[in-house]
């Protein structure tokens, strides 16, 4: 297949199916994956039993290792593969550290990560899987990850907001959101060819372009 981009990047809320999504592109068009590592973050059980005290390290663990990862699996080519394909990108950072930092430490941390994003390689387009918090929540709750029992609606809600505000306030990237409240695309293959009929088959002008399914 002959792609569109060159680099690819699968966004949306926690539990909406980035990874999925991600692995079954890069499988199905022979692109290289890149995938966040975060199970090993060790601050990351700690930040859902006592969020205030464990915010600031977690969000800067974070920053350093996806900027360590993306500088590292970017910056190579592969001759071999069409193109890139990620589930995440560095804004992540920002935009969960909007959700859960305040005040000074907030305003250090997004000195720190504009400093650095500069530096990264920028996605030809973001995918942004659009889901309720509803269907966020079954989703978390199917995969069983202990750590993540303590998420809250609102929690979801406010990094939702968060992921919007990064898209209002950097308009010159182009965005494709995609409301998949009506569809599975896990289970359902039409579903499936839909969103990816949706990226490669469509031109979209910078900003924000959004489409429910």
């Amino acid at each position: 297949m002959d792609s569109r981009y060159n680099y690819i990047v699968i966004e949306g809320n926690i539990g909406a199916g980035k990874t999925t999504l991600s692995t079954r592109i890069a499988e199905e068009f022979n692109a290289r994956l890149i995938l966040e590592r975060f199970a090993d973050n060790p601050f990351l059980p700690k930040f859902y039993n006592d969020p205030a005290k464990y915010s600031f390290p977690l969000e800067l663990s974070f920053l350093a290792a996806r900027y360590k990862q993306l500088k590292d699996e970017l910056v190579p080519g592969d001759l071999f593969k069409a193109f890139t394909v990620a589930d995440y990108y560095f804004m992540k950072s920002l935009v969960f550290a909007a959700s859960t930092l305040d005040g000074d430490e907030y305003n250090l941390y997004r000195q720190i990560f504009y400093i650095i994003y500069g530096s990264l390689p920028r996605p030809d387009i973001y995918v942004y899987l659009h889901l309720s918090p509803e269907r966020l929540m079954k989703n978390i709750e199917k995969r069983g990850r202990n750590y993540e029992t303590s998420i809250t609606r609102e929690y979801l809600l406010k990094i939702q907001d968060s992921y919007f505000t990064f898209f209002r306030q950097n308009p010159d990237n182009r965005y494709l959101i995609i409301d998949i409240n009506e569809v599975d695309f896990v289970e359902n293959e039409d579903d499936y060819r839909k969103i990816t009929d949706l990226i490669f088959k469509n031109d979209y002008p910078s900003g924000m372009n959004t489409v429910i399914l």
